[in-house]
């Protein structure tokens, strides 16, 4: 079952269902999974994110583990010569298992690619938000089918690499139709679905900005309202300013849609303290901070949502995780997935740049990718492996989740069940 949100009941599943063979020991489909039970055992190193169930860190870690799944939840976490009997078996063989990882921010409805773009800023070009301009030309060009494909394609990547939940944007349309269908494609596959009109001033509205914001809050949220879960604004430099922000977070919040804030990725400016007023789920990117925007996400709840991918690929400053932490900040990590940007759809890819770049700890990342996500899409039924959650969990070919910053670039995901079925 595809999850509603936090406390709703369970929905039918949704397209992120790719089966890609299932061992005999696992059930074989949906409807198996949903009337049976299932033992993962042999588990090296089981990472909960629940410190009741394990040695009391915040990663919950089980040494000598299994887990029970029972249809699409959690049924029973604990010690391998402890679980109870199961109608299938799987052996992990000595491997790790951490939750399916939660991608809280990525923009996936899109058609092209920006690669003379990014040849030319690692030639010496800095990047600026216009870029945006032309995958706008290239998604509002494209057809439904077509950004089906591309969609479906990059999901399919991030499953592979251990993704379970995951969260979109529109923002490559810009207009009244474009912005609605890149919506109602996304909501296809995920409910974390978001409304991002407000990504860049629409080339069509460049003399006309105010007229911009106007349909944005108009008719263009009448429009894209009915499929999306969230609104967000990219407020920045060269994008929209903290009133235009405020008006657009406001008009959706008036829709019923939650706000989240591209917050301070170029430059110091309102956002962050526009997020923590609003609040907003998440403020993400959180590059340029100041100790009040520090102070104010450590005195919120908005989550400081990091997209290291962003500046591997922009070569712009690492956003400073330890300071974010040390101060009491809630965390999450996330591959901004998008064309321009941060052309990436792995997790494990951004734990590793997040330890090495970001002086973040091993568990302290994989925590933010894993519970830190759930907590950027206000959900506790995802990013965690304990009994009533859904049974999204990966298998690493490794003891222990530390390799995943341990073995950079290493493929080692190995196994992934997403709400109690075994895809990969």
């Amino acid at each position: 079952m595809t999850p509603g949100r936090a406390g709703e009941p369970a929905r039918p599943p949704a397209a992120f269902h790719h089966p890609t063979g299932t061992p005999a020991s696992s059930p074989a489909t949906p409807e198996d999974a949903m009337s049976s039970t299932t033992v993962i055992t042999n588990i090296a190193s089981l990472v909960t994110n629940d410190p009741s169930l394990g040695d009391g860190s915040p990663l919950g870690l089980i040494q000598d583990a299994a887990v029970v799944i029972e249809g699409d939840r959690v049924a029973w976490t604990g010690e391998a010569g402890k679980a109870p009997a199961t109608d299938h078996r799987v052996d992990a063989g000595g491997r790790a298992v951490i939750p399916g990882f939660v991608d809280s921010h990525s923009h996936l409805v899109f058609a092209g690619d920006r690669t003379q773009e990014f040849n030319a800023r690692m030639s010496g070009r800095s990047y600026s938000a216009g870029g945006i301009r032309t995958t706008v030309a290239a998604t509002r060009a494209a057809s439904d089918e077509e950004l089906e494909r591309n969609l479906t394609r990059y999901l399919r990547e991030a499953l592979r690499q251990g993704t379970t939940t995951f969260e979109t944007k529109s923002g490559y349309g810009l207009t009244v139709h474009d912005e609605a269908r890149a919506l109602r494609i996304a909501a296809s596959h995920t409910d974390e679905v978001t409304y991002l009109g407000a990504h860049i001033v629409s080339p069509d509205y460049a003399d006309d900005p105010a007229g911009y914001v106007a349909l944005v809050t108009g008719e263009m949220l009448d429009a894209c309202a009915p499929y999306a879960r969230w609104v967000d604004v990219f407020c920045e430099k060269g994008a929209f300013d903290g009133d235009q922000a405020r008006a657009i977070l406001t008009a959706g919040k008036a829709r019923g849609l939650h706000p989240r804030v591209h917050a301070n990725q170029l430059s110091y400016g309102p956002g962050v303290q526009l997020a923590v007023e609003l609040d907003a789920a998440s403020a993400d990117h959180c590059t340029h901070l100041t100790d009040a925007d520090v102070d104010a996400l450590a005195s919120g709840d908005t989550v400081a949502t990091l997209l290291p991918g962003a500046e591997f690929s922009t070569r712009a400053e690492w956003p400073n995780a330890r300071r974010l932490i040390d101060a009491g900040v809630t965390v999450a990590l996330s591959t901004d997935c998008n064309p321009g940007s941060s052309f990436t759809s792995s997790v494990p890819f951004c734990i590793a740049l997040a330890v090495r770049d970001m002086r973040m700890t091993p568990d302290e990342a994989v925590w933010s990718a894993t519970a830190g996500g759930a907590r950027a899409l206000r959900r506790d039924d995802v990013g965690r492996i304990a009994p009533g959650a859904y049974a999204d969990l990966t298998l690493l070919d490794a003891p222990s989740h530390v390799h995943l910053a341990y073995r950079p670039g290493v493929p080692l995901v190995t196994g992934v069940w997403r709400r109690g079925v075994r895809e990969i």
